[in-house]
Protein backbone atom coordinates (compact mmCIF):
# COMPACT_ATOMS: atom_id res chain seq x y z
CA UNK A 1 0.00 0.00 0.00
CA UNK A 2 1.50 3.44 -1.32
CA UNK A 3 2.34 6.04 2.23
CA UNK A 4 -0.35 7.97 2.77
CA UNK A 5 2.16 10.98 2.84
CA UNK A 6 2.65 10.07 -0.94
CA UNK A 7 -0.41 9.89 -2.69
CA UNK A 8 -0.95 13.32 -3.29
CA UNK A 9 0.39 13.79 -6.91
CA UNK A 10 2.90 10.34 -6.05
CA UNK A 11 4.61 11.19 -9.88
CA UNK A 12 5.05 14.88 -9.49
CA UNK A 13 6.24 14.70 -5.58
CA UNK A 14 8.78 17.26 -6.51
CA UNK A 15 6.46 19.89 -8.11
CA UNK A 16 4.22 19.09 -5.11
CA UNK A 17 6.72 20.33 -2.89
CA UNK A 18 7.44 23.06 -4.72
CA UNK A 19 3.39 23.70 -4.43
CA UNK A 20 3.18 23.45 -0.43
CA UNK A 21 5.33 26.60 -0.43
CA UNK A 22 1.94 28.48 -0.99
CA UNK A 23 -0.15 29.23 1.73
CA UNK A 24 -3.65 28.29 -0.80
CA UNK A 25 -2.16 25.15 -1.93
CA UNK A 26 -1.54 24.31 1.45
CA UNK A 27 -4.69 25.27 2.94
CA UNK A 28 -6.34 23.16 0.20
CA UNK A 29 -4.39 20.24 1.09
CA UNK A 30 -5.31 20.66 4.54
CA UNK A 31 -8.72 20.74 4.31
CA UNK A 32 -9.30 18.18 1.74
CA UNK A 33 -6.34 15.63 2.71
CA UNK A 34 -5.82 14.40 6.67
CA UNK A 35 -4.87 11.36 7.66
CA UNK A 36 -7.58 9.58 7.48
CA UNK A 37 -8.72 10.86 3.89
CA UNK A 38 -4.70 10.12 2.90
CA UNK A 39 -5.28 6.52 3.75
CA UNK A 40 -8.32 6.24 1.93
CA UNK A 41 -7.14 7.29 -1.07
CA UNK A 42 -3.89 5.07 -0.72
CA UNK A 43 -6.31 2.07 -0.57
CA UNK A 44 -8.42 3.37 -3.78
CA UNK A 45 -4.39 3.05 -5.42
CA UNK A 46 -4.08 -0.06 -4.20
CA UNK A 47 -7.08 -1.03 -5.14
CA UNK A 48 -6.12 0.00 -8.95
CA UNK A 49 -9.07 2.70 -9.05
CA UNK A 50 -6.55 5.45 -10.47
CA UNK A 51 -2.50 5.78 -10.25
CA UNK A 52 -2.36 9.09 -9.02
CA UNK A 53 -3.95 12.75 -8.05
CA UNK A 54 -3.12 15.92 -10.59
CA UNK A 55 -4.68 19.08 -9.84
CA UNK A 56 -8.34 20.23 -8.29
CA UNK A 57 -10.76 20.67 -10.66
CA UNK A 58 -13.58 22.16 -8.45
CA UNK A 59 -13.79 22.72 -4.57
CA UNK A 60 -17.09 23.71 -3.19
CA UNK A 61 -19.14 23.80 0.43
CA UNK A 62 -19.33 19.88 0.51
CA UNK A 63 -16.45 18.70 -0.99
CA UNK A 64 -13.73 18.85 -4.16
CA UNK A 65 -13.58 16.97 -7.33
CA UNK A 66 -9.83 16.08 -8.58
CA UNK A 67 -8.54 14.75 -11.83
CA UNK A 68 -6.70 11.83 -11.10
CA UNK A 69 -4.74 9.37 -13.85
CA UNK A 70 -5.71 6.30 -14.54
CA UNK A 71 -2.70 4.49 -16.71
CA UNK A 72 -3.66 6.48 -20.21
CA UNK A 73 -7.04 7.48 -19.28
CA UNK A 74 -7.80 10.31 -16.44
CA UNK A 75 -10.82 9.97 -13.27
CA UNK A 76 -12.40 11.88 -11.09
CA UNK A 77 -12.07 11.86 -7.67
CA UNK A 78 -14.55 13.56 -5.69
CA UNK A 79 -13.53 13.83 -2.10
CA UNK A 80 -16.25 15.08 0.64
CA UNK A 81 -14.89 17.37 3.35
CA UNK A 82 -15.32 14.84 6.85
CA UNK A 83 -15.41 18.25 8.87
CA UNK A 84 -17.97 19.94 7.07
CA UNK A 85 -20.82 21.03 8.70
CA UNK A 86 -23.04 21.56 5.37
CA UNK A 87 -24.30 17.97 5.78
CA UNK A 88 -25.97 19.35 8.95
CA UNK A 89 -28.07 21.77 6.54
CA UNK A 90 -29.37 18.95 4.62
CA UNK A 91 -33.04 19.39 3.55
CA UNK A 92 -35.42 16.77 5.34
CA UNK A 93 -35.96 14.72 2.13
CA UNK A 94 -32.27 13.95 1.71
CA UNK A 95 -31.79 13.27 5.57
CA UNK A 96 -34.91 11.12 5.21
CA UNK A 97 -33.16 8.89 2.52
CA UNK A 98 -29.97 8.68 4.80
CA UNK A 99 -31.73 8.01 8.13
CA UNK A 100 -31.73 4.20 6.59
CA UNK A 101 -28.07 3.96 7.08
CA UNK A 102 -26.82 5.79 9.61
CA UNK A 103 -27.94 7.66 12.48
CA UNK A 104 -27.92 11.36 11.71
CA UNK A 105 -25.66 12.13 14.61
CA UNK A 106 -23.06 9.93 13.69
CA UNK A 107 -21.45 12.83 11.26
CA UNK A 108 -18.11 10.73 9.33
CA UNK A 109 -21.16 7.82 8.91
CA UNK A 110 -23.19 10.37 7.32
CA UNK A 111 -20.68 11.70 5.05
CA UNK A 112 -20.07 7.83 3.83
CA UNK A 113 -23.55 7.12 3.34
CA UNK A 114 -23.84 10.55 1.14
CA UNK A 115 -20.79 9.51 -1.05
CA UNK A 116 -22.13 5.96 -1.27
CA UNK A 117 -25.27 7.14 -2.25
CA UNK A 118 -24.01 9.31 -5.24
CA UNK A 119 -22.42 6.49 -6.08
CA UNK A 120 -25.90 4.15 -6.24
CA UNK A 121 -27.42 6.92 -7.87
CA UNK A 122 -24.86 7.13 -10.68
CA UNK A 123 -24.79 3.92 -11.36
CA UNK A 124 -28.86 3.98 -12.21
CA UNK A 125 -28.51 6.85 -14.23
CA UNK A 126 -25.41 5.00 -15.81
CA UNK A 127 -27.56 2.14 -16.58
CA UNK A 128 -30.52 4.37 -17.92
CA UNK A 129 -28.18 5.85 -20.54
CA UNK A 130 -28.59 9.02 -18.65
CA UNK A 131 -25.64 11.25 -19.53
CA UNK A 132 -23.76 11.71 -16.49
CA UNK A 133 -20.44 10.55 -15.34
CA UNK A 134 -19.74 6.80 -14.38
CA UNK A 135 -18.99 5.44 -11.07
CA UNK A 136 -15.93 3.11 -10.71
CA UNK A 137 -15.29 2.67 -7.04
CA UNK A 138 -16.03 4.84 -3.56
CA UNK A 139 -14.71 4.36 -0.32
CA UNK A 140 -15.43 6.62 3.43
CA UNK A 141 -15.45 9.97 1.54
CA UNK A 142 -14.11 9.03 -1.25
CA UNK A 143 -15.62 8.75 -4.90
CA UNK A 144 -14.30 7.65 -7.69
CA UNK A 145 -15.92 8.45 -11.01
CA UNK A 146 -15.20 8.88 -15.26
CA UNK A 147 -13.58 12.96 -15.87
CA UNK A 148 -15.65 14.57 -17.63
CA UNK A 149 -13.09 16.43 -19.84
CA UNK A 150 -9.46 16.41 -21.54
CA UNK A 151 -5.97 17.13 -20.95
CA UNK A 152 -6.86 20.46 -20.94
CA UNK A 153 -8.93 20.17 -17.83
CA UNK A 154 -12.63 19.82 -16.81
CA UNK A 155 -15.42 20.53 -18.58
CA UNK A 156 -16.97 23.95 -17.50
CA UNK A 157 -20.62 24.25 -16.51
CA UNK A 158 -23.18 24.93 -17.79
CA UNK A 159 -23.60 28.20 -16.15
CA UNK A 160 -20.16 29.08 -17.14
CA UNK A 161 -19.99 27.24 -20.82
CA UNK A 162 -20.12 29.16 -24.00
CA UNK A 163 -23.20 28.71 -25.86
CA UNK A 164 -24.44 29.21 -29.23
CA UNK A 165 -27.46 27.43 -29.52
CA UNK A 166 -29.79 27.15 -26.80
CA UNK A 167 -32.00 25.46 -28.45
CA UNK A 168 -29.92 22.65 -28.63
CA UNK A 169 -29.35 22.31 -25.26
CA UNK A 170 -32.46 22.53 -24.16
CA UNK A 171 -33.49 19.52 -26.53
CA UNK A 172 -30.60 17.44 -24.71
CA UNK A 173 -31.81 18.75 -21.66
CA UNK A 174 -35.23 17.76 -22.67
CA UNK A 175 -33.68 14.56 -23.59
CA UNK A 176 -31.17 13.51 -20.36
CA UNK A 177 -34.04 14.21 -18.04
CA UNK A 178 -36.57 12.25 -19.62
CA UNK A 179 -34.84 8.84 -19.45
CA UNK A 180 -33.82 9.88 -15.61
CA UNK A 181 -37.27 9.87 -15.17
CA UNK A 182 -38.58 7.46 -17.14
CA UNK A 183 -36.28 4.54 -17.05
CA UNK A 184 -34.13 5.98 -13.67
CA UNK A 185 -37.26 6.72 -11.88
CA UNK A 186 -35.35 9.84 -10.34
CA UNK A 187 -36.09 13.16 -9.99
CA UNK A 188 -32.32 14.85 -9.24
CA UNK A 189 -33.47 17.08 -6.59
CA UNK A 190 -31.06 20.13 -7.11
CA UNK A 191 -30.78 20.62 -10.58
CA UNK A 192 -29.60 23.61 -12.44
CA UNK A 193 -26.84 25.05 -14.92
CA UNK A 194 -24.70 25.16 -11.63
CA UNK A 195 -24.36 21.07 -11.66
CA UNK A 196 -24.62 20.67 -15.17
CA UNK A 197 -21.86 19.99 -17.23
CA UNK A 198 -20.99 21.28 -21.16
CA UNK A 199 -18.63 18.78 -22.29
CA UNK A 200 -18.56 18.26 -26.66
CA UNK A 201 -21.58 20.47 -26.84
CA UNK A 202 -23.39 17.86 -24.77
CA UNK A 203 -24.99 18.34 -21.37
CA UNK A 204 -24.13 16.15 -18.57
CA UNK A 205 -25.83 16.16 -15.31
CA UNK A 206 -23.42 15.78 -11.76
CA UNK A 207 -24.29 16.04 -7.88
CA UNK A 208 -27.27 13.75 -7.78
CA UNK A 209 -26.53 12.87 -4.49
CA UNK A 210 -29.54 13.78 -3.22
CA UNK A 211 -31.84 12.19 -6.06
CA UNK A 212 -34.91 10.68 -4.79
CA UNK A 213 -37.66 8.03 -6.70
CA UNK A 214 -40.14 9.60 -8.12
CA UNK A 215 -42.80 8.17 -5.64
CA UNK A 216 -41.04 10.33 -3.20
CA UNK A 217 -43.78 12.31 -1.79
CA UNK A 218 -41.56 15.90 -2.43
CA UNK A 219 -40.44 14.21 -6.17
CA UNK A 220 -42.96 16.83 -8.02
CA UNK A 221 -42.37 19.93 -5.99
CA UNK A 222 -38.38 19.01 -6.68
CA UNK A 223 -38.80 18.25 -10.67
CA UNK A 224 -40.88 21.86 -10.79
CA UNK A 225 -38.44 23.95 -8.84
CA UNK A 226 -35.69 22.22 -11.01
CA UNK A 227 -36.96 22.72 -14.26
CA UNK A 228 -37.71 26.21 -13.17
CA UNK A 229 -34.18 27.22 -12.73
CA UNK A 230 -33.14 25.68 -16.39
CA UNK A 231 -35.68 27.54 -17.76
CA UNK A 232 -34.72 31.04 -16.06
CA UNK A 233 -30.92 30.12 -17.81
CA UNK A 234 -32.53 29.51 -21.01
CA UNK A 235 -34.70 32.58 -21.41
CA UNK A 236 -31.57 34.47 -20.47
CA UNK A 237 -30.00 33.50 -23.47
CA UNK A 238 -33.24 34.15 -25.51
CA UNK A 239 -34.73 30.65 -25.86
CA UNK A 240 -38.45 31.46 -25.03
CA UNK A 241 -39.22 28.27 -22.77
CA UNK A 242 -41.41 28.36 -19.34
CA UNK A 243 -41.06 25.74 -16.93
CA UNK A 244 -44.41 24.86 -17.54
CA UNK A 245 -43.98 23.93 -20.86
CA UNK A 246 -40.29 22.21 -19.53
CA UNK A 247 -42.18 19.98 -17.49
CA UNK A 248 -44.89 18.77 -20.28
CA UNK A 249 -41.64 18.04 -22.81
CA UNK A 250 -40.24 15.58 -19.93
CA UNK A 251 -43.22 14.21 -19.51
CA UNK A 252 -42.91 15.19 -15.73
CA UNK A 253 -46.78 16.04 -15.84
CA UNK A 254 -47.87 12.49 -17.08
CA UNK A 255 -46.00 10.30 -14.62
CA UNK A 256 -48.40 10.79 -12.01
CA UNK A 257 -46.14 12.13 -9.50
CA UNK A 258 -47.41 12.56 -6.38
CA UNK A 259 -48.26 16.16 -5.38
CA UNK A 260 -46.64 17.42 -2.66
CA UNK A 261 -47.43 17.61 1.07
CA UNK A 262 -49.84 14.80 -0.65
Amino acid sequence: MPRPTEVVLPTRRERFDDRRKDSSQRKLLDEFFDHRTLLTISRLITQGQFDSLDFPVATGKEGGVFRATAGKEFRAVKVYRIGNTTFRNLPAYAIDELRRETSIRDFAGLVYAWTRREHTVLGRLADAHVRAPMPFGHLRNVLVMDFIGNSEGGAPRLRDAQIDDPEAIYLDLVEQITRMLRDAKLVHGDLSPFNTLLFEGKTVIIDVAQAVSIKHPQAAALLTRDLDHYARFLRHLGFPVTGEEFLHAVGGDRLGLPAAGS
